[in-house]
């Protein structure tokens, strides 16, 4: 093969592999931005087995957001949503490293986050890459970003930005969950979204 044959399928193999490297800037610039309620998401849909679709969405009232922390890589946490067998999703994954979102079900969507089907049905969950005992995955990128999302979501649906309505899932009526967990610094993120407002 002559070379600069080779060199153009090779560029062409490159630009392609960067093009689908989750949250690379050519996969953001590139992707599909689908029907994403915040403007800075990245698409990466839920299977459809593992949320609910409610019959009268117009109908349907979000009072609060739960936060919480998947015990988990971000791109794992989404190939469980996708995954029709594992029966639980949240609406957005953000990642540790850079702050990137991911939205797996649509606002307007009931996903199966909180372990409690009336909470589901009010709530919006967010999911946190990391793990509870691990504070080196809450990153000042990562507050940054999920905090703007946080305030977008209340802006959007008219939710008080205070503890009351922005809670940890362990704070879930009947939750058996932990997270966010104790390195979660709860006065650092509600200055966040506070700010972003």
């Amino acid at each position: 093969m002559p070379l600069h044959r080779r060199r153009i399928i090779q560029c062409a193999a490159a630009t392609m592999a960067a093009a689908v490297l989750p949250g690379s800037a050519k996969a953001v610039a590139a992707a599909p931005k689908g029907p994403v309620d915040h403007a800075t998401a990245f698409w990466a849909p839920a299977s459809a087995a593992n949320y609910t679709v409610p019959s009268h969405p117009s109908e349907r009232r979000i009072d609060r957001v739960v936060i919480h922390v998947a015990q988990q890589l971000f791109t794992p946490t989404a190939g469980i949503f996708r995954n029709p067998s594992q029966q639980v999703s949240a609406h957005y994954v953000v990642r540790s490293g850079d702050g990137h979102v991911a939205q797996c079900v649509r606002e307007r969507d009931i996903a199966w986050h909180a372990g409690n089907w009336s909470w589901n049905t009010r709530s919006i969950g967010i999911e946190h890459e990391g793990w509870v005992d691990r504070p080196e995955f809450f990153t000042d990128v990562m507050y940054l970003r999920s905090a703007g999302l946080t305030a977008d979501i209340c802006d959007r649906h008219g939710i008080p930005k205070d503890r009351e309505h922005i809670v940890g899932h362990h704070e879930v009526p009947g939750s058996d969950h932990t997270d966010p967990g104790v390195h979660w610094d709860w006065d650092r993120y509600l200055r966040l979204v506070a700010d972003a407002a």
